[in-house]
């Protein structure tokens, strides 16, 4: 209960029904600010407690001063936790672990549940294996139930166990999409009182509800476990980017133009650890459907959030998405009445402002490895020429590509590489060479959720069908829709039997090749990249498209709309200038070109609208949470605390609190410690947390196979995220990693200073002789350390692996916050330097000295010392990036869950 030393709380009437708010116009300067923080001050008034949350911290939000430096620690405690299996899963394992830890200290296992609501949707185990036929979808989810059949029952087991917790079986949709369609509420209520819906959740792309006006992001699955345990996110008081909108889009463009026009912008801009807000006179003219593909690319912005306020197309997509008459009238009177409701006319103040007119945004793709990296259509041939050349080997035989560093401007104007490989396969011969899209998939949350690119690739499947046009035999094509609603529509407006006839069968709703589930190459295919070391590509309709994450086949991908990955499909070929060139020949043997087939702007308004209803979400989610009958049919434990299976490899007994005493330890200075990796800029999250595909002769799998588990059933390191031995074996072990101390190498090499010589290892194996030695870890890395998804994993295998500090010129948001979460320190170099400018070279002997002061305060900075093998000595003060006292009294007590599970003891 607050102690609402403002006066706050009111009664609220919305029809025969009442409610108690928290007036946020009873703190000063509440009616200048953007709405995002209109919503964080009604959090803070709610939730004050005179202890974590004072009458000072909201006074704070009411005076914010745009443009200050962030400075003022504040405790934002989310309405709600959303999950996907993959970042669940281990959320789940922790919870479940913290019970018997929680009973062994003599406490009540109970405890340990879920204080806020938490649901799951499980949507990342489906993998391609089956597609361009009819049953793809059927054989898809049959292999995906036998080969994660100990974490469905777990998860069922979880359903059953803890209160607050639901979960979305398998096929169902992607979490992000069914989060906008039916989970979220825009306003929440509970005991009585009617708050703004916020959520967090495991996944980065969570900010796709921003669409609709629910403030939340992504955060790590150890700080997700803390909200759902009831402790708020510590946070500074952000700077707000101001994003005016002005304008409708030409015709021709799509959401994903507009959204792939924002993300360069943005990041050229700098909005790293800042808030995004949408505003202006053009918000009207942009539909939900096209907010919430903006929203969920926050990210790739870079970007905490990127929010649209509450306004007359929020309410008409709640209607249509099948929200209750009474949720949908509280929505609006409760935004109104806390001046919540977007009006064009009034401006609020923002710390930076940039602007866009939409009229001018153009056809465009991103790629081949980052989403920032703009590409106008008309312009992609030319610019895949130049990227090529950093994917092929010269004729020394030296490959250009730096895996782990920011893109390489290596200029090729001239004709392509050519190096064609002749295949022989079931559905013909064919010849393949560098540029050939191999993978043409229709995924992700991103563009699924939205009709308007969904029907534009049905139509121009059509129109291509119609012109006597085939997708090329080398291309890979997979449909997988964010919710069932989508083939719905598709079905209902006779656009399916095109799509089909194009080898975009159904292959499952979930988000697969976006994230690394496009399944293998056909065996044909896969042999003649590798036999011809082809430069091959990937298409594809999402939000991702870092290196080693699509295929490990493929080594250029690129993000686009629908309708280009249909047409793409169709050309087969990325040196192909779809704005001029034809895409193929019909069926009278004439050229087609893409303007041909492009389905005009009203068009696809007129499908949309005549197709899609509210009967058809109100049908789809209606049992949403019961699942089929295999779902229903597995068999579970039961009683409050898990029996493990020894033998399990998916599910096993998380390691973190094995011999956790009920106060922690002091802090205690690193001395002795090896580099692990000496890593280059832009290092992502998927370079250092297993995802993909388990190879046979790695770590990870030479464990499943002691384990008596074949190849064919390794399934991936996303589905196995619950078994630890198997997680950290795979990271830092993508295989485009490029680790410094072991030139020459590509994926999880590193050299192993504990043997004579300092031979070449696995970074596992590495670390494990390390760890047998007493010896502690640290990794030097450049800049934008630990960007893309919120992969809880590459922090849980960093510390795993005997990592205790990581040093880096600059960290994304997410890992940074999660390697605190976990009990490793972050550093950053001095301004200006690196370990580069530093002359380390990663065999040097690392101390740092300084860090007992971190058991009473944050220091500034701490003493490193680098001790090369010839005795010469490097010194420099690191940064320390504990950048709130929530942090450091994470980091004190070795990670953000034995904070919560003494806390808990405590009480």
């Amino acid at each position: 209960m607050s102690t609402d030393s403002f006066g706050a709380r009111e009664a609220l009437r919305v029809g025969e029904n009442e409610y108690d708010i928290f007036r946020i116009d009873k703190v000063e300067g509440h009616d200048r600010l953007p709405f995002s923080l209109k919503v964080l001050l009604e959090n803070l008034l709610r939730n004050e407690d005179g202890a974590d949350i004072t009458a000072d911290h909201i006074r704070a939000i009411g005076s914010w001063d745009p443009k200050a430096k962030p400075s003022t620690e504040i405790q934002f405690t989310p309405g709600r936790v959303i999950m996907q299996d993959f970042t669940g899963v281990p959320c789940v394992v922790d919870l479940a672990t913290m019970r018997e830890a929680v009973r062994d200290l003599g406490g009540d296992p109970s405890q340990i549940n879920p204080l806020a609501p938490a649901e799951m949707v499980i949507d990342h185990s489906v993998i391609v294996d089956f597609f361009g036929h009819p049953d793809s979808f059927k054989r898809n989810v049959e292999r995906e139930y036998e080969r994660n059949r100990e974490r469905y029952q777990f998860l069922r087991w979880g359903q059953t166990a803890f209160d607050e917790f639901k979960v979305v079986p398998p096929g169902t949709g992607i979490v992000h999409q069914v989060n906008i369609e039916h989970l979220a509420r825009v306003v929440m209520t509970r005991g009585g009182v009617a708050y703004p819906d916020t959520c967090v959740g495991t996944d980065s792309h969570t900010t796709m509800e921003n669409g609709i006006g629910v403030l939340g992001w992504g955060v790590g699955g150890i700080e997700a476990e803390a909200a759902m345990l009831g402790q708020p996110i510590s946070m500074l008081i952000p700077r707000v980017v101001g994003f005016k909108l002005s304008g409708d889009l030409a015709p021709g463009t799509t959401a994903t133009d507009l959204v792939l026009t924002i993300t360069e912008m943005l990041r050229d801009h700098g909005v790293v650890g800042k808030f995004v807000e949408f505003y202006g006179e053009g918000v009207g003219a942009v539909p939900v459907a096209d907010r919430s593909t903006l929203g969920n690319m926050a990210p790739e912005f870079g970007s905490t959030c990127g929010i649209f306020p509450v306004d007359e197309r929020t309410v008409e997509y709640l209607r249509l998405t099948g929200r209750t008459e009474e949720q949908i009238a509280l929505v609006e009177a409760y935004a109104k009445a806390q001046g919540m409701w977007h009006d064009p006319a009034k401006e609020a103040q923002y710390s930076e402002y940039l602007e866009l007119d939409l009229s001018t945004v153009v056809p465009s793709i991103a790629g081949p490895k980052r989403p920032q990296d703009r590409i106008q259509l008309d312009n992609a041939a030319h610019q895949w020429r130049r990227d090529v050349a950093n994917y092929v080997h010269t004729e020394a035989g030296e490959e250009t590509f730096p895996a782990s560093d920011a893109p390489a401007e290596k200029p090729n104007d001239g004709d392509r590489p050519h190096n064609p490989q002749t295949v022989k396969s079931e559905v013909g011969e064919f010849e393949l060479d560098h540029g050939a899209v191999v993978i043409a998939a229709i995924t992700s949350c991103t563009n699924t959720s939205n009709p308007y690119v969904m029907v534009g690739a049905g139509l121009l499947a059509k129109n291509a069908v119609e012109a006597g046009l085939l997708t090329k035999p080398w291309v890979k094509t997979s449909l997988a829709p964010g919710s069932q609603v989508v083939t719905g529509y598709l079905t209902r407006a006779g656009l399916s039997a095109y799509l089909d006839k194009l080898g975009f069968n159904l292959v499952g709703y979930g988000c697969t090749t976006c994230i690394g589930n496009s399944g293998p190459l056909p065996e044909e295919t896969s042999a003649a990249v590798q036999a011809g070391d082809l430069a091959v590509s990937a298409v594809l309709s999402g939000n991702r498209n870092f290196e080693g994450r699509i295929n490990p086949d493929v080594k250029m991908n690129y993000l686009a709309s629908p309708p280009l990955v249909v047409a793409y499909a169709l050309a087969g070929s990325m040196d192909v200038n779809l704005t001029t060139d034809p895409i193929s020949q019909g069926k009278d043997g004439q050229d087609v070109f893409l303007r041909d087939i492009w389905p005009s702007s009203e068009d696809i308004r007129e499908v949309v609208d005549g197709n899609i209803g509210r009967d058809m979400f109100l049908r789809e989610y209606a049992s949403v949470f019961d699942g089929d009958e295999t779902w229903q049919s597995l068999p579970i434990p039961t009683g409050n605390t898990f029996e493990w299976d020894d033998a399990s490899t998916y599910v096993r007994k998380a390691p973190y609190f094995e011999g956790m005493p009920e106060t922690p330890a002091a802090i205690e200075d690193i001395t002795g410690a090896r580099v692990l990796a000496k890593l280059g800029d832009s290092v992502t999250t998927d370079h250092i947390s297993p995802a993909g595909s388990i190879k046979a002769d790695s770590p990870a799998g030479r464990y499943l196979e002691e384990q008596g588990v074949g190849p064919r059933d390794f399934n991936s390191y996303g589905s196995r995220r619950g078994n630890h031995e198997i997680m950290v074996r795979g990271t830092f072990a993508n295989i485009r990693l490029r680790n410094q101390l072991a030139p020459g190498t590509e994926g999880g090499w590193t050299r192993d200073f504990t043997q004579a010589e300092a031979p070449v290892s696995t970074i596992y194996e590495a670390a494990q002789n390390y760890a047998a030695s007493g010896t502690p870890l640290v990794v030097f890395a450049g800049k934008e350390y630990g960007t893309g998804s919120s992969r809880d994993w590459a922090a849980k295998g960093t510390r795993l692996l005997g990592v205790k500090a990581v040093i880096t010129e600059s960290y994304e948001r997410i890992h940074r916050s999660n390697l605190i979460g976990m009990g490793v320190l972050p550093l950053q170099f001095p301004e200006g330097e690196s370990h580069q400018s530093l002359g380390l070279h990663g065999d040097e002997t690392i101390s740092i000295t300084g860090m007992t002061e971190i058991n009473d305060r944050i220091p500034e900075t701490v003493s490193v010392k680098a001790v090369a093998a010839d005795g010469t000595e490097t010194a420099f003060e690191a940064v320390v990036r504990l950048d709130t006292p929530g942090e450091a009294s994470y980091y004190r007590n070795g990670g953000i869950l034995q904070y919560v599970l003494r806390g808990l003891l405590a009480k």
